[in-house]
């Protein structure tokens, strides 16, 4: 199967005005991170704040370059990230998708049809024409997906997408993640999350990252398996047994 993206050896370098050490003026925010992403999946990244998940999905999507290493990316693959608070514009939420789209290259036409049909798939056509930036947080967090069908993304990324959001619009976000890879199965996801609990509903995959490393890449099913886990990863064991719910 061919990747959609394959991460080699990558490092992401922070510099300083002032050492952080002796003689040293940088520290890896990442350090010596592989792996691929294929279709299909769903990657969960885990860690502790700080440990380096937003940057590494920053990378992915193309925001920030790494310091060495290579990111390869399936010829003309298509991304969208979902950001933990999506800026939303001073337009009604049927503009806001269109106007996405045609800023892309998409006729306005068209992209207007697009848009009415994302809406629909987030259900959100009832509030079309209300200004965007008036919707709740969870509503908000469904444009940004309908902007991601929209545009057929084979690559969802999303950062702690449901971290602000009350049960019952972290259980419609959660829905439409899983339900975005399962009807497109080219399509891949990568989120970051401090919720175990979403990780073990919506991951096949998690990546355990600490400070900057990639500690394990294990399946769901090993990561919540205690007994396994304490053995092969004492330290994403011990991340586990806190709270993060």
């Amino acid at each position: 199967m061919k990747a959609l993206v394959n991460v080699r050896h990558v490092h992401v370098r922070l510099h300083h005005s002032q050492p952080l050490a002796a003689g040293d003026k940088q520290r890896d925010i990442l350090s010596d991170v592989s792996f691929r992403i294929n279709p299909g999946e769903r990657i969960a990244l885990v860690g502790y704040n700080g440990s380096g998940k937003s940057t590494l999905l920053r990378m992915l999507r193309g925001l920030l370059e790494p310091s060495s290493g290579a990111i390869e990316r399936r010829p003309h693959l298509v991304q969208a990230m979902v950001f933990q608070r999506p800026h939303m514009l001073r337009m009604s939420t049927r503009t806001h998708v269109t106007i996405s789209l045609w800023l892309s290259g998409v006729p306005w036409r068209k992209a207007h049809a697009l848009a009415n049909e994302a809406l629909s798939w987030v259900g959100l056509s009832g509030v079309a024409d209300q200004k965007a930036a008036t919707l709740s947080g969870g509503q908000q967090q469904r444009i940004a997906l309908a902007q991601a069908y929209a545009t057929q993304a084979q690559l969802l990324l999303l950062d702690e997408p449901t971290s602000s959001l009350d049960p019952q619009a972290k259980k419609d976000v959660e829905r439409l993640m899983a339900r975005y890879v399962d009807s497109h199965p080219q399509a891949a996801m990568v989120f970051a999350s401090h919720n175990l609990g979403q990780v073990k509903r919506l991951a096949h995959r998690v990546l355990y990252i600490e400070q900057g490393v990639v500690v394990a890449d294990v399946s769901t099913a090993d990561f919540f398996n205690s007994a396994w886990l304490a053995e092969h990863f004492q330290s994403a064991f011990v991340f586990t047994q806190g709270d993060f719910s």
